[in-house]
């Protein structure tokens, strides 16, 4: 911490208000400037994400790292002061499978980029498509959510994603982690809810159409894995050329599956190719545990909000999931589907928190857990010295409705604005209305 905790807080001017400035207008919502000055955040209760909880902490941070974290103590009288007590300070929370920033509106195809055409797009990558200006970007970091993992749809292979900061003027400037992951959707069995009247011959006939996807995934991955291991390929292929990352174990393969049987189905292949697998989606993965723990497979799991997927399943089942799958010994990370809810993502924790989960363990489904899936612990995740400093400052339990009330964040040390497209509506009509003191 070089020499910035010399002199006793009390004897030094808070300079930093806990609330940031409000911008008028959308189009003022712009990139914060690299940290200038050492911040200290002192007084708060302080969760670290790795299940250490500090009363009356203080966190310190200069150009964009964590330098101290620990119990209250003292600084020099060149460092911002912001007086956080009886308020919660949290990693920045991160937002996992997501095609924010690839769609702005569902309804008009012209801000649709989440998917090519065919059914293998191994080369494709989410990130040059990624919109900064996005209007629902800053809605997430109104709630606390500071990095997203930006991830390609549809066919067997949707292709790349990558991970962006939530403060940016482009997609190079947003990157985090560049093409982290490829993304593959394990062939499965679709039933009509309302029949159709498909009748045996239409179930055969799926069923048929599935074990030929099956086929020709396994032989392409087969295919990709024979290239990888060329020294030189007379004809160089865009597709394979993806995978040899993932052979050299340098990028992540996220398979999404629901079914037990499609989990076993998919583990088993991918691990004959000597891939590890990460899992998204999971519905049934609880039926699977000793499979995900014997051969190390995380769980991407979608939101806790949400019917059990049978009549005769628990009804609180997505409630208690999280538990169930970490009692067994899986990572266990949480997602949200689309972009829109992603705002929403602290209170999927805070759900399995109320379910069962420890509150330290539901707050690492979003940060801690997160951030080692994806690969970037080492720099994310937690609020450890070397770290990115990506801090979020809340009034109150930041995984509650009622609690979550973000009021600082800092991406990188960078102090951003708080301000969204949502916030702007409320005032405008409150205004309009007569409910507010301007008028």
């Amino acid at each position: 911490m070089n020499s910035i905790i010399t002199y006793f807080f009390a004897g030094v001017t808070a300079t930093g208000l806990l609330f940031a400035g409000v911008a008028q207008a959308q189009p003022t919502i712009y990139p914060a400037k690299a940290q200038a000055q050492t911040v200290a955040i002192t007084g708060a209760t302080i969760h670290v994400g790795n299940g250490t909880v500090i009363e009356h902490g203080t966190l310190v941070f200069e150009e964009g790292k964590i330098t101290y974290v620990g119990p209250l103590t003292t600084a020099a009288d060149d460092v911002e002061i912001i007086d956080a007590t009886g308020k919660h300070v949290y990693p920045g929370f991160i937002a996992l499978n997501t095609n924010l920033g690839l769609v702005e509106v569902e309804s008009v195809r012209a801000t649709i980029d989440d998917a090519e055409v065919g059914g293998n797009n191994a080369h494709v990558r989410s990130l040059v498509a990624y919109n900064t200006d996005s209007k629902v970007i800053n809605t997430l970091r109104s709630n606390g959510i500071l990095l997203a993992q930006i991830t390609p749809q549809g066919g067997l292979v949707s292709g790349q994603s990558s991970v962006v900061q939530l403060d940016a003027w482009n997609w190079e400037d947003a990157a985090y982690t560049i093409d982290e992951g490829i993304h593959i959707h394990w062939p499965t069995l679709r039933f009509s809810r309302f029949g159709g009247g498909s009748g045996a011959a239409g179930s055969d006939a799926q069923k048929a159409q599935v074990q030929t996807e099956i086929t020709q995934l396994e032989d392409f991955l087969r295919q990709a894995k024979a290239y990888a291991e060329l020294e030189e390929a007379a004809v160089s292929n865009a597709r394979f050329e993806a995978f040899k990352p993932v052979f050299a174990g340098n990028r992540q393969v996220y398979v999404h599956a629901d079914k037990a049987t499609d989990i076993i189905a998919a583990v088993s292949a991918l691990k004959r190719l000597g891939i590890d697998p990460v899992l998204v989606g999971g519905v049934e993965a609880h039926l699977v545990t000793d499979l995900l723990v014997d051969n190390d497979v995380p769980v991407i799991m979608q939101q806790s909000h949400a019917l059990p997927y049978a009549t005769d399943v628990d009804v609180y089942l997505p409630y208690r999931q999280a538990k169930i799958l970490s009692d067994a010994g899986v990572l266990v990370a949480y997602s949200i589907d689309g972009f829109w809810q992603q705002r929403n993502l602290p209170f999927m924790a805070g759900t399995a928190a109320a379910y069962g989960l420890d509150k330290e363990q539901a707050l690492a489904t979003i940060t801690s857990n997160t951030a080692k899936i994806l690969g970037i612990d080492d720099r994310t995740g937690t609020l450890e010295e070397g770290k990115d400093a990506n801090v979020i400052v809340s009034d109150g339990d930041a995984l509650d409705m009622l609690g979550n009330d973000i009021q600082r964040a800092f991406i990188q040390g960078r102090d951003i604005n708080l301000d969204d497209l949502h916030k702007q509506l409320f005032e405008r009509y409150e205004f309009k209305y007569g409910l507010s003191e301007g008028k």
